[in-house]
């Protein structure tokens, strides 16, 4: 039997009516080109035969009710379904106060996208004939009551007995949190591990067992393509931060069995009162990226001293620019040597030395 579909993602929405936006002084996003960006993106997408469109979390800017509202409303006017699972953005405290919604309250506003039982917050649905959708939710507040990357032992269990039924079937896994490293040493690095979900190796020993192929994550506003055993997960970057990408993808199977997935990824190019978004937007990140990149200097695993990274610093001013908008290559071979070597980790090279620029336009044999 052959099949074959197509379906977009667009992720960390981080939708904010005007009234609603932060401006805080270091931030990195240009939330205020949220709604535009997601309109023009919408924009093109209606033009397509479309089977369905994934948003892997961040939907709203912080959790704001009108923002939620807001958006199931423009959802609800789209000719295709809509699929969604939360980002710690959208649940930022386990019960409601002045200014978000709760973590429980989630499925309350996404009923008609995926939540069809308001008890869980995650779902399972036949999206096609023998394509199934696993949405699933990686906030987890602990005993702390920090919000952490953790899938609960209730939902593993959960999981476990869906992917029992579903052997049959494409299965395709949607989750806010990484799931497979995109950067070098993510889950251990004291920055990037944030982005990790904690318990990984759980999740992706469950997956290998059924044989799924694919994740789609959102939460690190890059984009890339990361593999593992047999596993990809395929992160999308931000709508409000360069380069402001969503991806088409279009899944084919054929007679004798043989899958394989296409990836074509786009850009918002423009937006009222910006332009030039590309151009403005590769500025901004640069022009706010001082902070970040001392801290990448000074924190293991380079523990540079303080003067040292004062002075480094500059040459990357467009570093996280290039890892955001995928496919990166580095030569800083000017730096001392084993800063050097660092950097070029991030670099887009198989382990076998060439390049491997699969993190925007590539086809994946699965």
């Amino acid at each position: 039997m052959s099949l074959n579909f197509r379906f977009a993602v667009v992720s960390d929405l981080h939708i904010a009516l005007p009234h609603t936006i932060w401006d805080h002084p270091s931030r990195f996003h240009l939330v205020e080109v949220s709604i535009p960006a997601f309109e023009r993106v919408l924009e093109s997408l209606t033009q397509l035969n479309l089977d369905f469109l994934l948003l892997p979390g961040d939907l709203t800017q912080h959790g704001e009710p009108e923002n939620h509202t807001w958006l199931k409303e423009r959802l609800a006017r789209l000719p295709f379904p809509v699929y969604v699972v939360p980002g710690n953005h959208d649940v930022p405290v386990l019960i409601a106060n002045e200014q978000s919604i709760g973590l429980l309250d989630f499925p309350n506003h996404y009923c008609k996208f995926g939540y069809n039982d308001s008890d869980h917050l995650y779902y399972t649905c036949q999206l096609l004939p023998g394509v199934r959708l696993i949405g699933l939710n990686s906030n987890y507040f602990n005993e702390q009551g920090q919000q952490v990357g953790r899938l609960d032992a209730n939902q593993l269990q959960w999981l476990e007995k869906v992917l029992q039924t579903a052997r049959h079937e494409l299965v395709l896994v949607m989750l806010h949190h990484n799931v497979i490293e995109h950067l070098p040493n993510q889950s251990r690095h004291p920055m990037a591990n944030r982005y990790m979900l904690e318990n990984a190796p759980e999740l992706l020993h469950l997956l290998r067992q059924h044989n799924v192929r694919l994740i789609f994550t959102g939460h690190l506003h890059v984009q890339d393509v990361a593999y593992f055993n047999g596993l990809y997960d395929i992160t999308t970057g931000s709508l409000v931060s360069y380069p402001h990408p969503y991806r088409v993808l279009e899944f084919h199977q054929d007679k004798h069995g043989r899958q394989w997935l296409q990836i074509l990824s786009h850009r918002v190019e423009s937006v009222p009162n910006f332009p030039n978004l590309q151009q403005t937007s590769r500025e901004w990140m640069g022009d706010h990226s001082l902070p970040f990149l001392l801290k990448l200097l000074t924190l293991p695993p380079l523990n540079l001293p303080l003067a040292q990274a004062q002075e480094l610093a500059p040459s990357l001013r467009e570093f996280w620019a290039n890892i955001a908008f995928g496919d990166a290559l580095f030569d800083y071979s000017h730096f001392p040597q084993e800063v050097s070597h660092y950097f070029k980790k991030y670099s887009a090279i198989s382990s076998c030395g060439a390049p491997a620029l699969i993190d925007n336009n590539t086809t994946l044999l699965l």
